[in-house]
């Protein structure tokens, strides 16, 4: 009875601690799904290769997102036109690192972990990014490659849905993707929307932006993450109930301590920031620096909730590649960690203890408010739509 009290306890505590980032996440996924243009987007990170992986990793290595805020974040990206090994490298960088927790690192663990926490996080994601971007090369799927869909007039929506072709009665050719039967106005492309909008001042385009960005990270954001956000969270109480700190700190060092390192992050549920206190205790127990490392890198790039995020949305095979990129440049970076502090007698030395919540509880309880009722909606439309698709079939 102890024992289901305390993990429902930490269960309310992981919720609570990721709220205001996940809503944070949301937000962000719906101002990069209004305001970010699909052929910007598409254009930036729409390709394979190394240089659209690599401007997905800088551009997520500053965010302050935690591993649950970048799961809408990275859906969003996705699903605004960004390519396999992008969505990939922004998920993986996001979460291992940030202007926060760089600076948290500076204190609690002293400058040289400060700069290589970020330079891991990077190379792990660019890594990965290119893992899963191999993968894509070798599936025959063009529906959920935003590089197919680029080529089409329709970017990423024509590539779920077979195009409709309308003749122009002006040109008295067929148009792609038209999506009402009567003719369409005078635009300059063939995917226009479905009626020409009045002529708005700046302000009210950007309201009416905003209120189109909350309502989709509310509905869709919400309606698709929400099974893999609670699942993580129950994991990471899981782990956080019945496996101490004690137990971590007794390996010390080498390929075991990394090892185990890697099986316990991995259905943790941890963001960069909050990990870089827990990383100073294993410190002080007696963990070697590179075993460290990988837990700060594994931890928050690798949880349940991610996983499943990126097997639904990139596929089974990506998955693989994901978890290969992720764990193998951590270990990787361990090793060289170590050696380094043996070789040359870096310092690697926490300077404060314990960490806690680094948000006003004002803002926590009212954030784990809200996600808990945008969370029950999300259910209860999911659970609805169900039985009325049960019963249209019936």
């Amino acid at each position: 009875m102890n024992t289901l009290m305390t993990l429902g306890g930490n269960f309310v505590e992981l919720f609570l601690d990721s709220a205001p980032w996940l809503l944070l996440g949301l937000l962000i996924a719906g101002l990069i799904k209004v305001f970010i243009p699909m052929v910007w987007m598409q254009r930036q990170l729409g390709g394979e290769g190394f240089w659209p992986t690599f401007k997905a990793a800088v551009l997520g290595a500053p965010l302050p997102l935690c591993s649950c805020g970048v799961i809408p974040a990275a859906v969003g990206l996705r699903r605004s036109g960004a390519s396999k090994s992008a969505t990939t490298a922004f998920l993986v960088a996001t979460p291992e690192t940030g202007v926060d927790s760089v600076s948290l690192s500076y204190v609690l663990l002293g400058p040289f972990m400060a700069v290589v926490r970020p330079i891991t996080a990077i190379s792990s994601a660019i890594v990965a990014g290119l893992l899963v971007g191999r993968d894509d090369e070798h599936t025959d799927k063009p529906s959920e490659n935003a590089g197919e869909a680029g080529k089409s007039c329709c970017g990423s929506a024509a590539a779920k849905v077979k195009p409709v072709q309308q003749v122009d009665p002006k040109s008295a050719k067929p148009s792609c993707c038209a999506s009402k039967a009567e003719p369409q106005p005078k635009v300059s492309a063939c995917c226009a929307k479905e009626k020409p909008q009045p002529k708005t001042s700046n302000s009210q385009a950007v309201g009416q932006k905003l209120r189109e960005g909350v309502s989709f990270a509310a509905n869709d954001l919400v309606r698709d993450t929400t099974k893999w956000l609670l699942v993580g969270l129950f994991f990471a109480a899981l782990v956080n109930t019945l496996v101490p700190a004690s137990f971590l700190a007794q390996w010390g060092s080498g390929i075991l301590a990394m090892t185990l390192m890697v099986l316990v992050s991995v259905p943790m549920y941890i963001c960069a920031s909050a990990s870089t206190p827990i990383a100073a205790g294993f410190l002080l127990a007696g963990v070697s620096p590179g075993a460290v490392l990988v837990f700060m890198m594994a931890g928050p790039a690798t949880n349940i909730a991610t996983l499943g995020v990126v097997r639904n949305e990139l596929g089974k095979r990506a998955l693989w590649a994901y978890l290969g990129g992720v764990i193998g440049t951590a270990m990787l970076a361990g090793f060289a960690v170590d050696w380094a502090v043996a070789e040359f007698g870096f310092s690697v030395m926490p300077m404060v203890g314990h960490e806690h919540r680094l948000l006003p509880d004002g803002v926590v309880y009212f954030s784990g408010v809200l996600l808990m009722i945008l969370m029950v909606r999300a259910l209860l439309l999911r659970s609805g739509g169900n039985q009325s698709g049960v019963t249209g079939t019936a």
